[in-house]
């Protein structure tokens, strides 16, 4: 054992002792010297730091037969959460199912130590809890609390929108989580309303933690070798929802998050994102511009919180600023709000039964095979699992635009600092016949097509600025042209893109 031990390579004793607890005791300690204490008189509100620690989630020896799967919550990067219930007690959890391969190619072994470090140290009524973890040769496995009302995405899609009631009352109970987390120096970095999950019941639970940034002076201890980034200016989070202090590489602060809260105001009172458009790139050009247009039905208390979150001054919104929460619970769109018994109050009927997930796929036992659970194909982040891409900052806008845009296969074929502005799996439409193609459109700029298959690059369209050289034509919502001086060739998006190829194009030829 011993000698099987030594023979391994950092990298892989990293993975091994990964998610922590009551295993090989070489492995824990080769791992790190710090361990997590719980100290039960700060009531779970804060962690002392000390010289050894226990995991209150600890890892079992379970294994994936122990459970019966159920669908599918979400799927990132490097991990799926499946709904799963333990068959010898019958509890059901969500089972956050995560690719060691996957991770150690990436270097995200760092992200998943602090996301399982952090939620371990979390207590709070209002923030998803880890129960147990364990591992296998393929996966690890994190059991999370299961929210079987679904997330807040999915009623605001159900609802259209939501009512000002509604609204008031998810938004309360955010401000109520974000209170605390902020309290023990932790800045989230990805709220939104695919990671405010709801209890059977309706009651808001923030969800994760993949992208969380301790500050300096947390409360929260984290090992030396599990940290978010070392630069406190990394780019993380999801487009639509990114602070135009983050796009232009300042320091992450809790101003970050709420400047996240106020566009999820905004989306539950409108039922769609205060910068939504036709691409990433697009997205951020009307972050940097502070580009927002309310609707008239927006009552004039929650127009003001809003523009007082998105104030582009992230250290004068409210919850940030020299007044703390207190400003941010005052605001008048708050009134009425029971702060002291937030979670006892009634919550907003869901749109319909708890248990019925808009995303929601049946598990597919060919797809993941049990003995390779954690070695399925990587899919594009939708925020659900715990996944979150990430990418240096500069102060270029447009080097940020890749932002989880596209499976990580396609990196292969982007220069260093190079990132995607569209990218959509399309048919190139031939005489006779037709071929998908991976069309992508970066900020270098280079557009190409891509065999999705053998992975090689099938054509390099030149790029121009000028529309002469270098033009897009939209024949329907789904078919466009592509001219150049020497061809022209046609693209049938199935998506029904088309007019976004070509906003996206002519957007940046402009630039």
């Amino acid at each position: 054992m011993y000698v099987e031990f030594c023979m391994r390579s950092n990298r892989e004793r990293e993975m091994l002792a990964l998610i922590g607890g009551e295993g090989d005791k070489m492995e824990q300690e080769f791992d790190s010297k710090l361990r997590i204490q719980n100290n039960s008189s700060n009531n779970g509100r804060g962690v002392q730091r000390g010289k050894s620690f226990q995991f209150r989630a600890p890892q079992e020896n379970f294994s994936i037969q122990d459970f019966e799967l159920g669908k599918i919550y979400g799927v990132g990067s490097y991990s799926k959460v499946v709904r799963a219930k333990k068959k010898d007690t019958g509890v059901v959890y969500a089972l956050k199912i995560m690719d060691k391969k996957f991770i150690t190619k990436e270097n995200k072994t760092a992200y998943v130590k602090l996301e399982r470090i952090v939620l371990d140290q979390l207590d709070h009524p209002g923030i998803v809890r880890l129960y147990f973890t364990f591992q296998d040769t393929f996966s690890l496995y994190m059991a999370l609390e299961c929210c079987e009302g679904g997330e807040l995405f999915d009623q605001i899609t159900r609802n259209g929108r939501l009512s000002e009631d509604e609204a008031r009352f998810y938004a309360a109970e955010v401000v109520d989580s974000l209170e605390y987390i902020h309290g023990l120096g932790l800045i989230h970095r990805d709220i939104k309303p695919e990671n405010l999950l709801l209890t059977a019941d309706g009651h808001i639970k923030i969800a994760d933690f993949g992208s969380v940034k301790p500050m300096q002076d947390s409360r929260i201890t984290v090992l030396p070798n599990a940290a978010s980034d070392d630069k406190a200016c990394t780019f993380v989070g999801t487009a639509a929802y990114v602070p135009p202090e983050v796009l232009n590489s300042s320091p992450a602060t809790f101003g970050n998050d709420l400047w996240a809260l106020g566009c999820t105001l905004y989306q539950m009172l409108s039922g769609s994102s205060p910068f939504k458009d036709a691409s990433e790139w697009l997205i951020f050009q009307k972050i940097i511009a502070r580009d927002i247009k309310f609707p008239s039905y927006f009552s004039e208390e929650a127009r003001d919180l809003i523009d007082q979150l998105l104030s582009i001054d992230p250290s004068k919104r409210p919850g940030a600023s020299p007044d703390g929460y207190a400003a941010l619970k005052a605001h008048p769109f708050f009134n009425g709000v029971d702060w002291k018994n937030l979670r006892e109050q009634t919550p907003p009927k869901l749109a319909n039964e708890p248990i019925a997930h808009s995303k929601g796929v049946d598990f597919v036992r060919d797809e993941w095979g049990l003995a390779h659970m954690g070695d399925g194909p990587a899919k594009p982040n939708d925020g659900k699992c715990g996944a979150s891409s990430s990418s240096e900052a500069s102060g270029h806008i447009t080097r940020l635009a890749s932002i989880d845009s596209f499976d990580s296969k396609w990196q292969q074929f982007l220069d260093p600092g190079e990132s995607v502005l569209m990218i959509s799996m399309v048919k190139k439409m031939q005489k006779l016949s037709s071929k998908k193609v991976q069309l992508i459109l970066t900020d270098k700029p280079k557009l190409i097509y891509v065999n999705p298959s053998k992975l090689v690059v099938k054509g390099n369209i030149i790029w121009s600025d000028n529309p002469n050289d270098l033009s897009i034509q939209v024949m329907s919502p789904s078919q466009f042209k592509i001219s150049t001086l020497k061809k022209v060739m046609s693209f049938e998006d199935p998506k029904q893109r088309a007019w976004q190829w070509k906003k996206v194009i002519e957007g940046f030829q402009n630039t």
